[in-house]
């Protein structure tokens, strides 16, 4: 029994309009929430600068680091590596400075510790105000 004998059928389609709307607004948000990064890589040439030089301040305590990882407070050797015992030459070294700056000249081919540990030392000794000494490049 067909009681749709006169009736015409009509044929399905899919309408893609919608389904469109739908991706560009996800499209928009990847777009809007998506963070490029600038960088693909860190290249690091240290330590050279080109800046005038500054004088000597008086308020300063000039460490070196060798590359061997030595330490120097003011032209004088300290005897360990330890952060205790730099941090002890550093309150030696300052005196009675009130906010002496302490300039860190380190070897380019010094260890990175050795560096850091100078930095934690002077932040026992209290002392806040950290600069690093750079050269001029050769020409």
């Amino acid at each position: 029994m067909n009681f749709q004998r006169g009736r015409y059928r009509e044929e399905l389609e899919i309408n893609l309009i919608p389904m469109i709307d739908v991706l560009l607004v996800i499209l928009i948000f990847l777009m809007i929430t998506t963070t490029y990064s600038k960088f693909s890589g860190l290249e690091i040439n240290l330590p050279t600068a080109d800046a005038a030089q500054s004088q000597e301040k008086p308020n300063e305590i000039n460490v070196v680091v060798n590359a061997a990882g030595d330490v120097m407070v003011n032209q004088a050797a300290v005897g360990a590596r330890d952060v205790e015992v730099i941090s002890l030459a550093l309150r030696r070294a300052g005196g009675d400075e009130k906010e002496p700056v302490v300039v860190i000249n380190a070897d380019a081919k010094a260890a990175h510790q050795s560096v850091i540990d100078v930095m934690q030392a002077a932040q026992r000794a209290g002392y806040s105000h950290i600069s690093f000494a750079t050269q001029s490049p050769a020409r």
